[in-house]
C-alpha cells in the first residue's frame, strides 16, 4: 500500500487567503470573549493562579517600586526585597499597559487577546503550509485558533500565550532557513540570524527553560545548512550562529547585570529553576508526583536554615538539595519522573477539578491526542518508506518540531510537570494533527466510495469533484 503525507498538490486555490483571515478573525473574537469573561478582576481561576502575582508585581513596577512586592510573596520573597522569580518581559508588558490605561487588567487582556489571536494562527499556518502544503496549513491554523487551552490562556495575565507565539516564531524562522536558500529572509542573509536571535531572546525572557533548547536548535541548523546541504562553510556557519547567540545574550545581559547588583551574586536570568527542581523531586512525593499542593505546604518544605537567604541564594541552595534527592535515591527519582507522564497527558475528567477545567481539558488534548498520534504515525511510516522507494520526501523542518517537542517533554518529565507546561508542544504539533485529520478523512472517503455499489453502465453517472 502506497502512503504519502497528505498535501495539496494544486496551485493556489481562489479564496484561500480569505479563509485564513476569517479564521484569524474568529480566533481573535473567541479570545476577546474570554478576556471579557475574565473581566477587570484578577482571581485564581483554574490553572491561572500565577496571574495574581504578575498583576501585583506589574503594578509595583508601574508605580516605580521596582521588581518587588509590598508584602511577603510566593515563593519565599520578603516584603520589599528584590525578586527575579517572574518573567521580566511579561511584567514590563503589563506595566506599560497599566501606565497608559491605568491598572486595569481588562486592557491588558484585550491587547493580548488581539495580538495572540492574530499571530498564533498565522504562524501555525505558515509552518504547516511550508512543511506539508497549503491544505495542511489552513487546517493547522483552524486547530490553533480554536484549541480550547489556547483560547483559555489567550486573555490570561500569564506568559503562556506570548511564550507559545514566540516559540512558533522561532520555528517559522528556522524552517524558512532550511526550506529556502534564496529570498529576503533566506539563511544566507544575516538579518535572518538577527531575527532568530531576537526570537530566542523574547522566548527565554518569557520562560528561561527554553535556554536548554537554544543550542539544540542551532546545532540542528548547522546539521541542515552545513553538514547536509553545504549552504555554508564551517566558518560561515559559526559566524551566523554567533550572530544569533550574541543577540540572545544582548537580551539577557541587562537582567543579569541587574540581578548581580540586587543579589550580589551571578543569576543569569530568573530564580525559579532551583525552587521547581527541589519541590518537584522532594521525597514528600514518594514515587507518585503531586502536581499542585497548597502554597503553605511548599513553604514548609524549605529547610529552616535556608529561609534567611535572599531569593537568589535560596534558589541555588534548593537546586543542590534537589540534586541530592536524586543522588540519594536515583531509582525513586526515575519512578517519580515516570509518574509525571500521567499528569503531562491528562485529558480525562477528575473529581478534584471543576467543570470548567475538566471541559477545557477534554475539548483540547482529549480531542486532539488521536489526531496527533495519527499524524505522527503516518509521518513515521512515510519516513521508513523513504529509503526503500525514493518516492516520499518530508520537508527538512519536520524534524525540528519532533526533536524540540520531544526534548521539551523530557525536560518537564524530569523536573516538574503541569498540563499548561505541555501547551507549547501542542502548538508545535498542530500541523501533525492536521496531517492526521486529512489522512483519516481521505481514508474514510475512499473506503466509503468502494462500499457504494456501482450503477449500471447504461445509467448516466454524475461525478462530483471535491475541491481541496
Amino acid at each position: 500500500m502506497k502512503m504519502r503525507v497528505p498535501e495539496l498538490q494544486n496551485p493556489k486555490t481562489p479564496g484561500r487567503s480569505r479563509i485564513l483571515w476569517a479564521v484569524i478573525l474568529l480566533a481573535v473574537t473567541a479570545r476577546i470573549a474570554l478576556a471579557f469573561y475574565e473581566g477587570n478582576e484578577v482571581t485564581a481561576l483554574p490553572g491561572v493562579a500565577d496571574q495574581i502575582s504578575y498583576h501585583r508585581l506589574s503594578v509595583r513596577v508601574m508605580e516605580g517600586h521596582g521588581f518587588n512586592f509590598g508584602v511577603g510573596w510566593w515563593p519565599a520573597t520578603p516584603a520589599g526585597e528584590p525578586t527575579a522569580h517572574w518573567s521580566y518581559l511579561y511584567v514590563l508588558f503589563l506595566a506599560a499597559v497599566y501606565f497608559v490605561f491605568g491598572p486595569n487588567p481588562i486592557a491588558a487582556r484585550l491587547i493580548q487577546a488581539v495580538l495572540v489571536g492574530i499571530l498564533q494562527p498565522l504562524l501555525t499556518w505558515r509552518i504547516g503550509r511550508r512543511l506539508f502544503g497549503p491544505r495542511i496549513g489552513i487546517i493547522s491554523a483552524v486547530f490553533s485558533a480554536f484549541y480550547a487551552y489556547f483560547v483559555y490562556y489567550g486573555g490570561t495575565l500569564m506568559t503562556e500565550a506570548f511564550y507559545i507565539v514566540s516559540i512558533l516564531w522561532i520555528f517559522d524562522i528556522a524552517t524558512i532557513m532550511v526550506c529556502k536558500t534564496t529570498g529576503r529572509f533566506s539563511a544566507q542573509r544575516r538579518i535572518s540570524w538577527v531575527l532568530l536571535g531576537l526570537a530566542f531572546g523574547f522566548t527565554v525572557l518569557l520562560r528561561q527553560v527554553f535556554l536548554l533548547l537554544v543550542p539544540v536548535i542551532l546545532l540542528w541548523l548547522a546539521w541542515k545548512l552545513f553538514f547536509r546541504s553545504r549552504v555554508f562553510s564551517l566558518p560561515q556557519m559559526l559566524e551566523r550562529s554567533a550572530i544569533s547567540f550574541a543577540v540572545l545574550l544582548a537580551c539577557i545581559a541587562p537582567w543579569t547585570i541587574r540581578n548581580y547588583k540586587v543579589f550580589n551574586s551571578f543569576v543569569l536570568l530568573n530564580t525559579n529553576a532551583g525552587f521547581a527542581f527541589f519541590w518537584g523531586n522532594h521525597p514528600v512525593h514518594g514515587t507518585e508526583f503531586v502536581p499542585i499542593m497548597p502554597s503553605k505546604e511548599y513553604g514548609a518544605l524549605i529547610p529552616k536554615e535556608l529561609r534567611s537567604l535572599n531569593e537568589a541564594a535560596m534558589d541555588k541552595a534548593l537546586l543542590f538539595r534537589g540534586l541530592d534527592f536524586v543522588r540519594e535515591n536515583p531509582l525513586r527519582y526515575i519512578r517519580l519522573s515516570a509518574s509525571r507522564v500521567k499528569e503531562y497527558i491528562r485529558f480525562w475528567p477528575s473529581g478534584d477539578s471543576g467543570t470548567i477545567k475538566n471541559s477545557v481539558r477534554f475539548l483540547s488534548f482529549g480531542l486532539f491526542l488521536p489526531l496527533f498520534v495519527a499524524g505522527l504515525c503516518l509521518l513515521a511510516f512515510t519516513y521508513s518508506r523513504k529509503n526503500k522507494t525514493g518516492r516520499i520526501s518530508l520537508q527538512p523542518g519536520t524534524s525540528l518540531l519532533l526533536i524540540t517537542g520531544g526534548l521539551y517533554t523530557f525536560i518537564h518529565l524530569m523536573t516538574w510537570t503541569l498540563i499548561r507546561y505541555r501547551l507549547p508542544v501542542d502548538a508545535a504539533f498542530m500541523p501533525f494533527a492536521a496531517v492526521g485529520t486529512v489522512a483519516c478523512y481521505d481514508f474514510l472517503r475512499k473506503h466509503m466510495a468502494r462500499s457504494i455499489p456501482k450503477r449500471p453502465k447504461r445509467t448516466k453517472t454524475v461525478q462530483f469533484t471535491i475541491s481541496n
